[in-house]
């Protein structure tokens, strides 16, 4: 069993694939989700970002490499719904998932806290446990490091309602978060091409998460279709 330490050198200047699909997607299926990871790890990623504990255990008969693991809720009356919870850190930390990714935005969550009230006693109870802060901006990301999360991430840039609009991947936090914070930075959200990963890590990203650009074939088809509407 590898240390956080370790855990965390595995992934350094490597791939993580984010390797997860919706109910309402084509692809729904721990089991097409474990081949999908197979095939990324066959490929050389050196991490798996995952969703839902029945794809986490699926993955782990697949692969043999380090998992982000998330749950993805929807409470009514929040925006928050990647890792909301206690329950679903619970869940998480019971799988035994490497690294857990939560939202660390400034958004109430469903228990109607936010992260600064929630956090510290999770820190605390899982003082051995990997966490990694889903960041919409430097301020989340500053708040996040400052309550002891161990690694950084730009995943929610974009996608919250005051950062709707941002050109991704966000260069410019990335840039800032390397300069400003002593722990690992994970480039993630909008990274379509060899050219954009091989630029967040040049700018001193710590690893880097792509998902869309390579499991999930329907937006990747759409993207071609638009190329071809687009010229005509």
């Amino acid at each position: 069993m590898k240390t956080n330490s370790e855990i965390l050198e595995s992934i350094q200047h490597e791939l993580i694939v984010s390797c997860q699909a919706l109910p309402e997607e084509p692809l729904y299926s721990s089991h097409i989700m474990a081949r999908m990871a197979y095939a990324a790890m066959m490929g050389g990623a050196k991490g798996i970002r995952a969703n839902s504990i029945e794809d986490i255990k699926e993955i782990k008969q697949t692969v043999n490499l380090p998992i982000i693991g998330i749950i993805k809720h929807v409470y009514s009356g929040s925006n928050v719904f990647i890792t909301p919870t206690r329950k679903e850190i619970d869940l998480l930390y019971q799988e035994g998932v490497d690294i857990i990714a939560m939202d660390a935005t400034i958004r109430v969550r469903p228990d109607g806290k936010v992260l600064s009230e929630v956090f510290p006693t999770i820190r605390q109870q899982y003082s051995d446990q990997l966490f990694m802060a889903d960041c919409s901006t430097y301020e989340e990301a500053k708040e996040a490091y400052e309550l002891g999360f161990d690694c950084l991430g730009t995943t929610l840039s974009g996608y919250t309602e005051y950062t709707q609009g941002t050109e991704l991947p966000d260069i410019e936090l990335i840039a800032k978060l390397v300069r400003d914070f002593p722990i690992p930075i994970i480039a993630e959200g909008g990274i379509w091409t060899p050219e954009e990963l091989k630029r967040v890590f040049e700018l001193g990203a710590y690893t880097a998460v792509v998902g869309t650009a390579i499991t999930r074939p329907m937006d990747i088809t759409k993207r071609f279709v638009q190329a071809i509407k687009s010229d005509v």
